[in-house]
């Protein structure tokens, strides 16, 4: 019977073992605290920042909301960034993209603190987690090795095929699943919109992330049997009742292939949240001296 992965569970588990190590910064006086940038007048960006800040609340995370004008000038989102690497009592710094066109986002990224970098984007931190000695490992593939870890899926040994190679997620998953250490070892495939017979790499796979951003583009028929499918992608699709969240993978028709998988909604998305709140505990851990247990 296929195993349904559930995201909300483990990234609750996630935010209850964070709780301790908050406590124990807090009473040796140093309070963790995420400020967040946005610069656009996106609704879903507003509101996935607004989830940040209850998900910070929730478990004692201080928070700065900084909101500033898209048409203003770059210089003011640099000054903003400058301010919040200047602020001791700041730990993390997350920009919300996408930026207005007129803003460099790579120049955005490089100017925040790689120390305060809780994305994990900062070309510093990207060598690092190359160089297999990450400060923050992305919030997203992070989330997906906890995910596999809690259901239980050895990557030691297994063939892995990360579909998708986006700076956000392909590309620093492939870097987590081959490293020498816990929740890599994988022998690992990287697959794209220039792959060749995509259908015969999947088949070979024992684990598929799927983060492509092409909705259900992966479906059952093209799995083997007992693949462990996680299911990155978050995709609006138009339906005769109006529009529905799915995933790049075709979850009724996989899930008959599958010995576990992810929903969407449900399955990466609550890791991705979770895990910027790890990054920022241990962003604060860091910063401070005091170590702390992160679950």
């Amino acid at each position: 019977m296929t195993e349904i992965i559930d995201g909300n569970e483990v990234a609750q588990e996630i935010r209850d073992g964070l709780v301790a190590g908050i406590d124990g910064l807090t009473d040796s006086g140093t309070t963790p605290c995420l400020a967040t940038v946005l610069m656009n007048n996106d609704p879903a960006s507003q509101t996935y920042v607004s989830m940040k800040h209850k998900d910070c609340e929730e478990v004692g995370i201080a928070t700065r909301d900084i909101e500033l004008d898209p048409e203003a000038p770059a210089s003011a989102l640099f000054d903003t960034v400058d301010e919040l690497n200047a602020d001791p009592e700041v730990h993390g710094i997350l920009v919300q993209m996408p930026l207005p066109d007129h803003v460099d986002e790579r120049e955005v990224l490089r100017r925040i603190d790689p120390a305060k970098d809780v994305d994990g984007f900062h070309p510093e931190n990207v060598g690092r987690l190359v160089a297999g000695n990450p400060r923050f490992k992305p919030c997203t593939p992070h989330g997906v090795q906890k995910l596999l870890a809690a259901a239980d899926v050895e990557t030691e040994g297994a063939n892995a095929v990360v579909v998708g190679r986006s700076n956000i997620v392909g590309k620093p998953m492939a870097n987590l699943l081959i490293q020498k250490s816990d929740g890599g070892n994988a022998t690992t495939t990287v697959c794209h919109s220039r792959t060749d017979d995509l259908e015969a790499k999947l088949r070979d796979a024992d684990i598929v992330v799927a983060a492509a951003g092409v909705p259900g583009m992966i479906t059952g028929n093209m799995l083997s049997g007992d693949t462990v499918v996680i299911d990155v992608g978050i995709n609006r699709v138009e339906t005769d009742d109006g529009s529905e969240l799915v995933g790049d993978v075709d979850f009724e028709s996989a899930k008959q292939k599958a010995s576990a998988i992810t929903p969407v909604p449900g399955g990466v998305g609550p890791m991705t949240r979770a895990m910027l709140l790890w990054n920022t505990v241990k962003a604060a851990s860091d910063e401070s001296g005091v170590d702390v247990e992160l679950p």
